[in-house]
């Protein structure tokens, strides 16, 4: 019976130096807040973070868009479904719930409901029909 010459994978080696620290979730989702936040101040836009401790309904995540509801979401899996369905859930009824979300290494994303954008279209339409006027 012949041995096999074949290599065997070796394991990888992690680099030296500092192990990674794992996150808790309450702490990355501070995190992804406060960079929202910051995404939105960096367009002019006055932003903060929301009062997480208040609790209960119409407590977005991130505060500075009139009349939205803003879920933020900083994971690199999920279900946007389920987002929306904790914005809408969480919004007071009169604004629009949104979810902003990133993965790591790319740009922000929102997501709403199909008939708030269309809502939105029809408003910008209307507005620039009257200054047309």
């Amino acid at each position: 019976m012949k041995k096999s010459t074949e290599k065997k994978p070796t394991k990888s080696v992690k680099p030296a130096g500092k192990p990674k620290k794992k996150i808790n979730s309450r702490t990355k989702g501070k995190v992804g807040e406060l960079e929202f936040a910051q995404f939105l101040k960096d367009r002019g836009i006055i932003a903060r973070r929301g009062q997480q401790f208040k609790g209960g309904s119409d407590s977005p995540d991130v505060v500075g868009l009139p009349g939205f509801h803003i879920e933020v979401k900083r994971t690199e899996s999920g279900n946007p479904y389920n987002w929306m369905h904790q914005a809408c859930t969480d919004a007071n009824p009169s604004h629009v719930p949104i979810v902003a979300h990133r993965k790591n290494n790319k740009n922000w994303v929102i997501i709403l409901d199909a008939r708030d954008f269309i809502n939105m279209v029809q408003e910008v339409q209307n507005v620039r029909a009257a200054e047309n006027a």
